[in-house]
């Protein structure tokens, strides 16, 4: 059996859905997967043999998609079938989508996008591939087939893809990237498995530290703050992000706090916040008071944690530098000089990547140009001196 399944919106509006990044597409099509009930997720970029990027598949062993609700779900654009329902069939786990605009993403990775699928269906399964062209966005071609698969799940497959999607070959800051996207889900749902290029998407693997904190606002509101430092800097990191008590995200926003350069996203949990995420409240940010008065709250304990992250890691760094016989100043000594020092040898030691792998000689030679260069340079113009 085959037809043909028509989008009811226009052509430019699902095409401008497809302008989403190669990340945030990928992310999408995980989301699509969990919703539907899948334990495991992977996915993997086909590469040629020249290393770029042919075509990107998301396979999943969720329920599979169902042929008799394809209409509903391929033809109507803001017609999901998650709309009014909050918890997946199977796991009752918490719904991502909402608006059914997730699957159109797809577009981002690829001009031509195949759902193959597997569904229960009738007391056995059945199995159908879904086909989609960015050149004709207002149809889907569906085709059932006559033998079906082993299990239920999904396979998406996308090809003609972007030249944007080499982009995801640096599997480490992908897999980054999505550990933090996904965070809180995968804490909350502990058995859900997500894998990239069969490297698990994991925050253990990809956090150095997890800080939790408890805000109290004036109103008597409580709060939780996790504060997740990354081993590595991503795009995305430095955020507030917030969500409800079943690790959900709602919204997120910068955090607008100087770190020091550290790489972290903080996770602001309370079981307000999916209320005031239906009022549309969070998006408001700041201009909403009852928001402002939860971030001013969360960027305060922020800016404390690593004003005191950074003290404890200079005072360490000293304490090995004046060990090693590099320091020039004694760590007793408390002069303007030896303090302004102090910072800028820290500051020094975050903008030189190399500055670790120096031998105690080397780094007493660039601490010796450092104290020459605070006596000769303006004090306003040292850090341009640094640069």
């Amino acid at each position: 059996m085959s037809r043909i399944i028509h989008v009811q919106a226009q052509a430019d509006h699902i095409e401008s859905l497809s302008k989403a990044a190669p990340l945030a597409a990928v992310e999408e099509l995980v989301w699509n997967a969990l919703d539907a009930d899948a334990r495991e997720v992977r996915v993997d970029l086909v590469t040629n043999a020249l290393g770029a990027v042919e075509a990107v598949r998301v396979a999943d062993d969720g329920n599979g998609i169902d042929v008799l609700s394809a209409d509903a779900t391929f033809g109507s654009l803001g017609g999901s079938w998650k709309r009014g329902i909050s918890e997946t069939a199977h796991a009752r786990r918490r719904l991502h989508g909402r608006h059914g605009r997730g699957r159109f993403k797809s577009f981002a990775l690829g001009g031509h996008v195949e759902w193959r699928t597997t569904t229960r269906s009738g007391g056995g399964l059945t199995s159908y591939v879904i086909s989609g062209d960015i050149m004709n966005p207002g149809e889907f071609a569906l085709d059932v087939e006559l033998q079906p698969g082993p299990a239920t799940g999904t396979e998406v497959f996308i090809s003609n893809v972007r030249a944007n999607c080499d982009s995801l070959l640096n599997a480490v800051e992908t897999v980054q990237s999505l550990a933090a996207r996904f965070a809180l889900y995968l804490k909350s749902y502990p058995d859900v498995r997500i894998y990239f290029n069969g490297l698990p998407v994991t925050p253990v693997v990809v956090q150095k530290k997890t800080t939790d904190y408890r805000l109290t606002l004036e109103n008597g509101a409580e709060a939780k703050l996790e504060i997740i430092e990354w081993k590595r800097r991503f795009v995305g990191a430095g955020r507030i992000v917030f969500a409800g008590p079943d690790g959900f995200e709602l919204h997120e926003q910068p955090a607008g706090v100087r770190t020091g350069g550290a790489s972290f996203t903080a996770y602001l949990v309370s079981p307000r916040f999916p209320a005031l995420a239906a009022e549309n409240a969070l998006v408001m940010d700041e201009l909403n008071p009852e928001v402002r008065m939860y971030l001013d709250a969360a960027k305060k304990i922020i800016r404390s944690h690593f004003v005191a992250l950074g003290d404890a890691l200079a005072s360490g760094r000293r304490a090995g530098w004046v060990e090693e016989g590099s320091y020039p100043f004694d760590p007793k000594d408390g002069s303007p000089e030896a303090k302004r020092f102090e910072t800028l040898s820290v500051e020094l030691s975050d903008r030189m990547e190399s500055f670790t792998e120096l031998s105690a000689a080397e780094r007493s030679i660039v601490f010796s140009l450092l104290k020459r260069a605070m006596a000769t340079v303006k004090r306003g113009g040292i850090k341009e001196f640094l640069k």
